[in-house]
Order: structure tokens, then sequence, then C-alpha cells
């Protein structure tokens, strides 16, 4: 079997764009991998482009020597968009190698240590507050709302959701991501009273809602730097997050905020590869190492986990994107022993389900993990034609 053509291809997703891989053999088998070019990876694409004409001719079944081979040719730009062009490539190579033995990917890693994976909902209200008109949905216009949409939540059977800063502005909830440059406050990253007391206010509005056993976590992304990140963690305490998850790229400084912090951290989506996560385990800086599987691929995202599991870690997957991307992740999550709960984005464009030929099942909170080769899931190539990204 060889490797005939590599073509990615790019979809309206409403707010965003989803991406795909599409690897095809000479034997007819096609491989698809879901990618993210969207936030940060710009001309993610081009890359998996440039690298294409090196795949040809080569036995996709062979994947690991594969992956190698780009890390080779790719070394002296180690990580980032290369990193991520070839997680891309191995995951199309992993859904072709299973559809070869008849088997799915995760048969191929020595068979599911569990085929239920619990998830929370993320993005609770998050989405409802700024893209609420594209869903189609109600939006989020107050605290209240949010107290009512926890609620459904806890009704449709989740134990967790995660939400994100959400400041009250002219009476109504907005985004706040001075991280990304989308809102004021960057680049400085500073924290105010005022901030600090709406988030405790929004917080215990949702706990007030879901009741004390169901498990609530905090993204708050790169919106601060390390003393304001104590900040967050003090302010918080009375909620009883599950976890409070941070982006920091100085392990020290997580470490820091880690032992000050009344509940637990989870961090480490932003990293590529085993080099980028080892000084945050080594620091001993999360208590949950958060991996992103479609930036690293999941054979790489395996070894990273077992490498956690060294250091008493659990792992989580980074996973807010398409159901090929759930059905990736979640082949992680059946595999790997130290696994704790698995992201989902149940919130997005309501035509998000056409460019897919099976939707997942989620039932009590549980993503069933598919039973067909390969990931199980394969793309809708000509729906996702039919809706060429906005600019």
């Amino acid at each position: 079997m060889k490797i005939t053509a590599l073509e990615t291809l790019r979809a309206d997703a409403g707010w965003r764009m989803f991406s795909f891989l599409k690897v095809t053999t000479d034997q007819g088998l096609i491989g698809w991998s879901e990618f993210n070019e969207s936030f940060g990876s710009t001309g993610l694409a081009d890359v998996i482009d440039g690298l294409a004409p090196t795949l040809i001719g080569k036995d996709p079944r062979r994947f690991e020597a594969i992956t190698q081979f780009l890390h080779v040719i790719t070394r002296q730009s180690r990580g980032g968009i290369n990193q991520q062009a070839i997680a891309a490539i191995e995951n199309a190579l992993l859904d072709i190698t299973g559809k070869a033995y008849g088997v799915p990917v995760y048969a191929l890693f020595g068979g599911p240590i569990r085929e239920r994976i619990p998830v929370y909902w993320s993005h609770f209200a998050t989405y409802r507050v700024r893209s609420a008109a594209i869903m189609g949905v109600k939006p989020i216009a107050t605290y209240d709302d949010m107290a009512r949409h926890a609620e459904e939540v806890k009704a449709l059977g989740f134990r967790a959701l995660k939400t994100n800063i959400m400041p009250v502005e002219n009476g109504i909830p907005v985004a706040f991501t001075p991280g990304f440059g989308r809102t004021p406050g960057w680049p400085e990253l500073n924290w105010d009273n005022r901030l600090m007391a709406g988030l405790r206010t929004q917080l215990m509005t949702i706990r007030d809602a879901i009741g004390p056993e169901m498990g609530m976590m905090l993204d708050v992304n790169f919106h601060f730097k390390t003393e304001g990140f104590k900040r967050v963690a003090e302010a918080v305490a009375p909620a009883g997050l599950t976890w409070l998850e941070i982006d920091v790229h100085d392990a020290p400084s997580l470490a820091e905020i880690r032992r000050f912090a009344p509940c637990p951290i989870a961090s480490c989506e932003t990293l590529h590869g085993r080099r980028e996560f080892r000084p945050f385990l080594e620091q001993y800086a999360t208590d949950v190492a958060i991996i992103d599987v479609i930036w690293n691929g999941l054979a790489e995202s395996l070894k990273i986990a077992a490498m956690a599991d060294v250091f008493e870690v659990n792992v989580a997957p980074h996973n807010f994107y398409g159901h090929l991307c759930s059905a990736i992740s979640a082949t992680l999550c059946a595999v790997a022993p130290n696994f704790r709960i698995m992201e989902i984005d149940i919130d997005s464009a309501p035509w998000r389900d056409e460019f897919y030929t099976v939707i997942p099942t989620i039932e009590n909170g549980e993503f069933v993990l598919p039973s067909g080769p390969g990931w199980g899931i394969d793309i809708n190539e000509k729906a996702v034609r039919a809706r060429p990204p906005k600019q």
C-alpha cells in the first residue's frame, strides 16, 4: 500500500473554521484527520501541503517511521506549526492503518481500557454570550440566565462543566480574553478587585444552580501573569473547583501558583511534544496535564501520557473542535491508564453535524467510543466543500 495524495480541506464553522486532511492510497483506502488553524495556527494547512510531497509512495501503515522522518526534516524548526502539521498527518495515517487491518485505532495500541469516556461540557455559557445568534439559541444576558443554563446541563446528565471569565459590562455578561488580544487589557494582563468580585459572583451563581456534587472548572487561559493567577485562585476558592485551568509557558511560575492555590491546577494544553511537557512534570507544576491530541498526534500524546504517569499525574485531552477530533481525543482517553476526564464542546454551529458520517453518542455524561475501523468517523466531503470558510 502506498500514499498517492494528500489534500487539505476547510469549512465554515460559524465563528471559526474546521480543517481536515484527506490522505489517499493506491488501494482506495482514505484516511482522515481534523486539525485546527483558527486559533494561533494560521497557515497550518500550507505547512501540511508543503510536507505532503515527501510522503508520496510511502506505506501509510508505517506511521511511526513516517512521523520520525518528518521530525528529522523539520528539526531545525521543532515544535509549533511543524509539530501540528506532523500530528495531522500522523492521525490520518492511523485512520488508514486501522481501516487496513479492519480495527479501530485504539486496537493498534492495546485496545481500550474504557469504552465510555466521562466528558465535561466545555465553554459553558461562553459561546452563548458571544455567538448565540450564530448557534440559533437564546443568549446568556444575565447571571440568572447562566444559572438556568447550568441546570439544563445538569439535567442532560453531565457531571461537570467548564466556564470562562465573563464580567458584567453595562448590565450583561461579556467575553474576557485579553490574553488573546481580543478584549482590552493586553499586553499588561493585570487584575483588579472589581473583576475578581464579579468572578466570584459568576462562579457561585453556577455552583448554587448545579449543587455541591457536580464538577466545575474555570479556564483562565493566558489572561493574567503569575500575580493575577494567584488572585484568581484566591477569589474562586469558595466555588470548590474541580480544577483551575491556566496557560503558562514558564514551569516554575506555574509550580508557584500550584503551591499557593486552594484548588487543583490543570495546564499544558498549548505544549508540543514530550520535551515541552518535561519541565512542567519535573517541577510538579500541574495536577492534571492537558494534552492536545490534535496538535501532538495520538502516538506522541500517548508517550506524553506515559511520561506523566511516572510523575503520578493524570491527563485530559484539550478538545474543543469537531466530531472527528472528539473521536481522536477519545482514543487517548480509552487507551491511557492515567485518564482524568475529556473536554467536549456541545455548543457549536448548528450545521456542524453535516460534516461527519457518524455523530458521536453521549449518554449520561459519557462519550460512547466509536467501534468502526479507524477513527470510526469519516468526513462528509461533499458537505465540507459546500461550506467554504468565510474571510
